[in-house]
């Protein structure tokens, strides 16, 4: 019976089973996996910061969310230099031979120390401590600046180094790939952690945060073992070029800045309400802490959705652009949903309008970084990934913290009733945040519409660069 129910496995075709042919010569199915395992420890960060400590630093411990939306956007400063690490690894020549391994690994112990020193500093910024009032912010501040740091170097060499070992016509399935492994790792973080801090405590919140920085530094060091070979640089050829000089090259061939234009407005879209979301629910709909965990789960899980269908219209043909368009328009509905949950009072319209915000961000996400894959240079594929990504942490960074301030400030003019008896309501904040991200949502069908080729011609010429 198991050999029969094997063969019948197999005769099932891969058009069914998602990122199954995703393997390569190259990079066979079996290392691709490990690989992931950085995607996976970026997950758990990223859910750790922006879903978990959000949610305790609003609630449990108290701190207002402007300060708690600057502390996650910290975390940006660095994010620029995401396309300097990209274009220094496609150069790099180390005396073992590599070129993204050492990246990756520092980027891993910085993470590490990052979220090995946070909980303590998240404890003096509540005020639980003799300190002066400055303490708490100045050391919070440092660790999450630390932490982004190590995830902005991790994921831009990492994501090089795949682009390395992966053939042309493989990449939008590995980018998926590996896409969904992040989500996987913050949709598994997000139901661990919140199934710990059920019953909260700082001895358990202390636990949380350095168990997950000894998990990731682990993950990590698996994800790079014998990945880059030892003397892979040597047919490499050192650049004179400067940073500069080389985007100036880059942005001479193709429409790199409306490209990137259409990055950033899409992605501060649909970060905007990252810190948001779980404080909506409790505050509004009376939600639990493992009921507000739950809706990073659902959110990951609409974003593996959508890398999903997003990879299988890519390998298909389908431009990237017109992909990314689409999931600008399922945004415009998933925000219209989260408005709505709260004078209804649903928690399953807000589940859903969650779900749909993932969904539009996977296929967003996925098919911008498709787009600046396809039109990197030859050889350039660092210095692309770093482009791409220093605009989309950026985006995200200063949309976090400026969703935060502009709910603190749309809250307190409503409850004051500044803006009149009908919106004195604590939904008024969150509404002028989600309507905000509507209309970027519309600016970033604007700017990559022009970049769309015609359908007739973008079936006939799969192939073709953007």
């Amino acid at each position: 019976m198991k050999f029969s129910l094997a063969r019948q496995w197999m005769r099932i075709g891969t058009e069914y089973l998602p990122f199954a042919d995703a393997g390569s010569a190259t990079l066979p199915m079996s290392r691709l996996l490990r690989l992931s395992l950085f995607q996976v420890a970026v997950g758990l960060c990223s859910v750790l910061l922006i879903g978990t400590l959000n949610r305790v630093m609003i609630v449990e411990l108290q701190v207002p969310a402007g300060l708690v939306a600057t502390m996650l956007a910290i975390p940006v400063l660095f994010a620029p230099f995401r396309a300097l690490i990209g274009f220094r690894s496609d150069n790099y020549q180390s005396a073992l031979g590599w070129r993204r391994f050492p990246y990756i690994f520092k980027g891993g112990i910085v993470i590490f120390s990052g979220l090995a020193i946070m909980p303590f500093a998240l404890i003096i910024l509540s005020g639980d401590s003799q300190g002066p009032a400055w303490a708490g912010p100045a050391s919070a501040a440092v660790a999450f600046l630390v932490v982004g740091i190590g995830i902005h170097t991790v994921q831009t060499a990492g994501l090089a180094l795949a682009t390395d070992l992966t053939p042309p016509d493989k990449q939008p399935q590995v980018v998926a790939f590996l896409s969904v492994l992040l989500l996987a790792g913050m949709l598994g973080g997000s139901l661990i952690f919140g199934a710990i801090l059920a019953d909260f405590t700082q001895l358990k919140l202390i636990q949380t945060i350095q168990g997950t920085a000894v998990v990731c530094l682990v993950f990590i060091t698996c994800a790079m073992w014998k990945q880059e070979m030892r003397g892979a640089t040597r047919d490499i050829v050192p650049v004179s070029e400067s940073f500069s000089e080389a985007w100036g090259a880059m942005k001479r061939q193709g429409p790199w800045v409306r490209r990137l234009t259409g990055v950033g407005l899409g992605t501060a879209a649909f970060s905007m309400q990252e810190i948001l979301l779980e404080p909506y629910g409790a505050q509004l709909l009376g939600l639990s802490v493992s009921a507000t965990t739950l809706l990073t789960a659902l959110l990951a899980a609409g974003g593996i959705v959508g890398f999903v269908v997003a990879a299988r219209q890519l390998v298909g043909g389908a431009d990237p652009h017109r992909v990314a368009g689409f999931g600008a328009l399922v945004g415009v509905f998933a925000f219209a949903a989260i408005i709505f949950a709260a004078p209804l009072g649903s928690g399953l319209l807000l589940a859903f309008g969650t779900i749909l915000i993932g969904f539009g961000a996977g296929l967003f996400t996925h098919a911008t970084l498709t787009a600046c894959m396809q039109a990197a240079p030859a050889g350039q594929a660092g210095l692309a990934l770093g482009i791409w990504g220093a605009v989309q942490a950026t985006s995200a960074g200063v949309a976090i913290g400026l969703g935060g301030a502009l709910r603190d400030l749309a809250g307190g003019l409503a409850m004051n009733g500044a803006l009149g008896p009908g919106l004195v309501s604590p939904a008024t904040g969150y509404g002028v945040v989600y309507m905000l991200e509507i209309a970027l949502l519309f600016a970033t069908m604007v700017a990559v519409g022009p970049l769309v080729r015609p359908y007739h011609f973008a079936r006939a010429v799969p192939s073709l660069q953007p």
